[in-house]
């Protein structure tokens, strides 16, 4: 494991976050951005409510002015103690009383605003029609980049959710698989995550045989056999970062292509790792791992994108895939993740979470992508 956790963000890291999201907002033309309870907000805030409903809560940040949570009455204690509370302005409403017509009195009549992807249907639509004057985008469309370069502590964070996942899979290696059904050994899966720190398990994928030909199969009552090629992806949030690494093991040994396709896509996946650094279009990472798999005759079996971002989630922007041409920057965190299935028989994926450098990349696991046999 890595070394000790970074002490948690304080009202001061948030506050540089909103200040930097409001300038963003103003950089991309908007009048502001509406943040509903979700990834946006913990990351802007720290602040989850204790249960998202029907009622109305929302950030509101505009440039030139101080943030302002609006939230229900009851809801504001909780609030009150978010550990970024002290950098913004709590606006409460009441039940019975009009959220739409208390959010906007914060906003511009005539806006453009980006909003959060999460935000419930029904809160857009009462804001539009407390201000039908007003516009709204999407924050991913908008700015899909506003948590994708993250700071010293985040880049520890996730280093530590790396490590954690790596811990797992050097014990999980250890367990019998021949004769145990998949979802034992994501059942396994699950509890290491946790013993190594992780508060919140997203999916362990474990696909056995013809099922590894399903790159999102997650787990199923299979009987996993001697012979099988077994896709293991897991991952989860860890310190409230994210982690996400597969391998693929072989359970007794492997045959001659069982082995040649396993190369294949580790030698991609280097290639994926090695096209990082500032500066390249994310496209390129896809590219580079992709001529790999095309160029030894597999190129139809690799079906889906190179990489996606990673943070607060384990699923964010950037997106390593052809036609992304946002250039990496230092401190950019994503995954790289070639591989090849082969339906009916089995699949091979190797992944790696890698942070952008001043000069290249660094991995944040580090478990062999060589063959791994199990028993």
């Amino acid at each position: 494991m890595t070394g000790s956790t970074p002490p948690p963000f304080t009202a001061a890291d948030y506050r540089a976050r909103m200040e930097r999201a409001a300038r963003s907002a103003a950089d991309a033309g908007l009048a502001g951005l509406l943040v509903a309870p979700g990834p946006d907000m913990v990351w802007l805030t720290g602040y989850t409510p204790t249960a998202v409903t029907e009622r109305l809560t929302v950030l509101v940040l505009a440039p030139g002015h101080d943030p302002v949570l609006v939230v229900p009455t009851l809801e504001a204690p909780d609030a009150e103690h978010a550990a970024g509370a002290t950098a913004l302005t709590l606006r409460d409403w009441t039940d019975g009383k009009d959220p739409y017509a208390v959010t906007a009195a914060l906003l511009d009549d005539h806006g453009r605003f980006g909003i959060s992807d999460n935000t419930w249907a029904m809160h857009l639509l009462g804001l539009q029609r407390a201000l039908p004057g007003t516009s709204y985008a999407s924050l991913t469309d908008a700015l899909p980049m506003l948590r994708a370069v993250k700071d010293a502590a985040e880049l520890e964070l996730l280093a530590a959710a790396g490590a954690a996942a790596d811990a797992t899979f050097e014990e999980i290696r250890k367990v019998p698989f021949a004769g145990r059904r998949e979802s034992d050994v994501g059942h396994d899966l699950a509890e290491l995550l946790r013993r190594f720190g992780h508060s919140q398990v997203d999916f362990t994928i474990v696909g056995s045989g013809p099922n590894g030909a399903n790159p999102h199969h997650e787990v199923g009552d299979r009987v996993i056999q001697r012979g099988d090629m077994v896709v293991l992806d897991f991952g989860g949030l860890k310190d409230g970062y994210g982690s996400d690494t597969t391998r693929t093991v072989h359970v007794g040994e492997p045959t001659e292509e069982e082995r040649r396709v396993h190369d294949i896509v580790r030698a991609a996946q280097e290639a994926g790792f090695r096209a990082v650094r500032p500066g390249v279009a994310c496209q390129e990472v896809d590219r580079a791992a992709r001529a790999v798999i095309g160029d030894a005759g597999y190129g139809e079996y690799f079906i889906h994108r190179t990489g996606h971002g990673i943070g607060v989630t384990t699923h964010e922007p950037p997106y390593m895939i052809e036609g992304e041409e946002q250039p990496l920057v230092p401190g950019m965190c994503f995954s790289v993740e070639p591989g090849i299935y082969l339906p009916g028989r089995f699949g091979v994926r190797i992944e790696d979470i890698v942070t952008v450098t001043e000069d290249g990349g660094r991995r944040f696991n580090d478990t062999t992508r060589e063959m791994v046999i199990v028993d």
